[in-house]
């Protein structure tokens, strides 16, 4: 009889070849983030129709798992894979190739996103769990009884909750949309993994191109001293003290102490080293520095009302439609759409005229926006705003 923990390399070869045999799996991990420059992964879940195993990567090695997360003949259901995409592309350097999310899932079939797990099967099967361990030290060993027994729960139903949302979608021909949002999740992550993209640095577009060779020194070296010494990069350098030297520039070790919240240990510590970053981008020819980070155009500015329209029509008719207003788009994607159209739609279609959200929204902003449907107060209910088409549409 298998084991609930995997201690030893046969076994988890063994449960391999029965995840190859039924072609779908569950998986989840319990992790450590909090004091390493990438999240220290402590136990890994797996979940087949007929088993459940938990397996200690601190005594087995996982690489006969990796290779079946990218292998495209295996189904690989977990719930919000961000992390999961992350370890099978440090660890097998490659994506996965068949991933399956339920939290995505359920987006496409109600309005609620993002759901919990607990809440999500609480949703779907009507069973309660217990998120007891949630605060639990996955270091420790041995692991009890009760840390196991919660760890198994996060992959012990997941297999029957995807097998409901498949019919489900399948049925309302929204299968293909799960689809194709799955692949754009993992796509996400492996560009975010991949870049180390100084860019997604957050105030980027308040600072001028000087400003901006600053802040990109800055970024990848502290990058490299955070993978050097094992640290996240916070505790090297925080995203808002890195900006504020951006705007400021010192170029000596009594500037760079002088600013609020500069006298810690770890400034002090890499005092010379940011200097140093901050010569170097100073010294940069102007031909050389990044290119000013994206504005809002001042007509987006000037019509803001618009974009806050077109929120008010996607909420109604996501409601309208089952379907989650925060996985189908952002406030950034309206302004994209709302340019598009402004511009003639010339060039490739933004988000929200894509794929399936074409289907679900972008022909109906569309119409909003070229004045086909019109916005109504009830007059039984003045806070009610109603979207209907315009008489000539009609």
């Amino acid at each position: 009889m298998r084991p609930a923990l995997i201690q030893q390399q046969d076994q988890l070869e063994d449960f391999c070849e029965e995840i190859r045999s039924h072609g779908i799996v569950a998986f989840d991990t319990e992790f450590v983030s909090e004091d390493t420059y990438q999240p220290e992964l402590c136990l890994v879940q797996l979940a087949t129709p007929e088993s459940c195993v938990a397996v200690d990567p601190f005594v087995v090695d996982l690489a006969p798992w990796w290779q079946l997360m990218c292998d495209p003949a295996v189904e690989v259901v977990v719930h919000s894979a961000k992390e999961e995409v992350r370890f099978c592309l440090r660890y097998a350097n490659a994506p996965p190739k068949n991933l399956v999310d339920i939290q995505i899932a359920e987006g496409l079939r109600d309005v609620s996103y993002p759901l919990k797990y607990e809440r999500l099967v609480a949703r779907v099967l009507g069973r309660e769990l217990s998120g007891s361990e949630t605060r639990s030290n996955w270091r420790r060993r041995p692991l009890s009884s009760r840390q196991l027994e919660y760890a198994l729960d996060d992959v012990r139903y997941a297999l029957e909750v995807w097998q409901i949302q498949r019919a489900s979608l399948q049925e309302n021909d929204r299968l293909w949309w799960a689809e194709e949002e799955f692949r754009r999740a993992v796509d996400r992550e492996v560009t975010e993994f991949a870049d180390g993209d100084w860019r997604r640095l957050r105030g980027l577009h308040n600072l001028r191109p000087r400003e901006l060779a600053v802040a990109r020194e800055l970024f990848y070296w502290r990058e490299q001293a955070a993978r050097e010494r094992n640290l996240p990069v916070r505790r090297i350098l925080r995203d808002d003290l890195l900006l504020e030297l951006a705007k400021r520039k010192p170029t000596t070790r009594r500037e760079l102490l002088s600013g609020r919240d500069f006298n810690r240990r770890n400034i002090q510590t890499n005092a010379s080293d940011i200097l140093q970053c901050i010569e170097l981008a100073l010294a940069l020819p102007e031909d050389d520095l990044p290119a000013p980070a994206r504005r809002p155009r001042r007509s987006d500015r000037d019509h803001e009302v618009v974009p806050r329209l077109l929120g008010i029509a996607l909420a109604q008719r996501c409601a309208e439609m089952s379907v989650a207003m925060n996985l189908v788009g952002t406030t950034r994607d309206l302004h994209d759409l709302m340019v598009w159209h402004q511009r003639g739609r010339s060039g490739a279609p933004p988000l929200l005229a894509s794929g399936w959200r074409a289907l679900v929204c972008g022909d109906y902003l569309t119409d909003v926006l070229r004045g086909r449907i019109c916005v109504r107060v009830d007059p039984q209910n003045p806070r009610a705003i109603r979207f209907s088409p315009h008489e000539e549409h009609r």
